[in-house]
């Protein structure tokens, strides 16, 4: 069955990380994604290798892990739209698409007339979604941005690390960039709910995807806890300001997480630890208690933590219905039998031999699923298919305008 979205197609024009993101997860839905790309150098990502994806034979192909993991289900086509030729044929494009998605710096696109007033004057329809780091208007507006500025600039950072007069206290950034994935699923939501409305009344609209604006929001339950109290929250490490125990601990040999979240779970837990009376005492009964006495007690549990291994103490306290978890590594996380059972590896044939191996969408739908349909293409894979099948561009022009460097 075809895809919700496979009445669509996207003229993809953004590249790196928080665009191509939501490009995909539109792809991944069955639109036709059209992903541009400067000719003879691609996506940005295309060149952040090693490691590199490897053909039949066990060699490095030049197709690097980073490109491979967010431009699955797209069609590429080469096209320098910095000269004129080039801007014609994008207009041409998005004369063909319903929605459009760039992260040029704020007026890029305008200068070489493919701005939000110059492509909907022929397609009025069209859904344009610009992502930047600031927005298109403020003070700020004009700056490029990355991940890691804006973890630091929307607070994450501020409550992300150790507590201060701990060993290696200080902020701390997330392991991903985890700005540019976040933009991605709210450019993707306000695209759908864009088609939506446009499927509705015919009309398009533009859409305005800051990363900053996106941090922000996902701060929202820390930063509505501080206009609320009036405290600035601040770094606890791996633990919890209001439920204790709640942190990682070391175990005979490895880390496990311990998350107990109620006073049931923490009597539980107490009985698998062979510690019953510790549930009993008054310091650490209830919840309330335990945050207030959480020095006295988070020592205790930290011995008795380290007097079985980790897979002891998960076997035992899951029995309980205590809850608490590993903490794997990537290599760990594919061995998990959950995550083996819900297929979360997708080994994907490339066009270079060998397989593309990504990483399974979390949209599962019923009636109309995810398909995994093209693996990620090569540099300009798709030229002739949509500057001749689409366009209507002959062979011979096709070959005058690779000669010329437009394509």
């Amino acid at each position: 069955m075809a895809g919700p979205l496979s009445h669509l197609r996207v003229l993809d024009l953004s590249r790196v990380l928080a665009g191509p993101w939501a490009a995909q997860n539109l792809a991944d839905l069955g639109a036709e994604v059209i992903k541009i790309e400067r000719p003879g150098a691609g996506d940005d990502t295309r060149g952040w290798g090693p490691p590199w994806m490897k053909d039949a034979q066990g060699k490095d192909t030049g197709e690097s892990a980073y490109f491979l993991s967010v431009n699955r289900n797209k069609k590429s086509v080469t096209l320098d739209i910095a000269k004129p030729e080039g801007q014609q044929i994008a207009r041409e494009l998005a004369d063909r698409c319903q929605v459009l998605i760039e992260n040029y710096k704020v007026g890029t696109l305008k200068k070489y007339g493919l701005g939000y007033e110059e492509l909907t004057a022929s397609n009025p329809s069209l859904i344009y979604c610009s992502v930047t780091g600031f927005g298109q208007d403020g003070p700020y507006a004009p700056r490029p941005g990355y991940d890691f500025v804006f973890q630091g600039m929307g607070g994450l950072m501020s409550i992300t690390g150790e507590r201060d007069g701990q060993p290696g206290a200080g902020p701390q950034k997330v392991g991903i960039a985890i700005t540019d994935v976040l933009t991605g699923m709210y450019a993707s939501v306000a695209i759908l709910a864009a088609i939506t409305h446009r499927e509705r009344t015919g009309q398009g609209q533009y859409i305005d995807a800051a990363l900053l604006d996106t941090m922000v929001a996902f701060n929202a339950n820390q930063i509505v806890s501080y206009f609320c109290s009036g405290k600035i929250p601040v770094r606890w490490g791996n633990a919890h300001p209001q439920v204790v125990p709640y942190e990682v601990f070391p175990t005979a040999d490895g880390h496990i997480i311990l998350a107990i979240g109620n006073d049931g779970q923490f009597e539980r837990f107490c009985e698998v630890a062979g510690a019953a009376a510790l549930a009993q005492e008054p310091r650490f009964k209830t919840m309330s208690q335990r945050i207030i006495h959480r020095g006295e007690l988070i020592p205790l549990i930290a011995e008795i933590m380290r007097t079985r291994s980790k897979r002891e103490w998960i076997g035992q306290l899951e029995a309980a219905t205590v809850p608490c978890g590993p903490i794997n590594n990537m290599k760990e996380v594919f061995e998990d039998p959950q995550v083996r059972h819900r297929k979360l590896r997708v080994d994907m044939p490339h066009p270079l031999g060998g397989v593309a191996p990504v990483v399974a969408s979390p949209l599962r739908l019923s009636e109309t699923p995810v398909e995994y349909r093209i693996a990620p293409p090569t540099l300009g894979q798709h030229n002739e298919e949509i500057l001749q099948g689409l366009l209507g561009r002959s062979a011979a022009d096709l070959k005058r305008l690779k000669d010329a460097g437009i394509v």
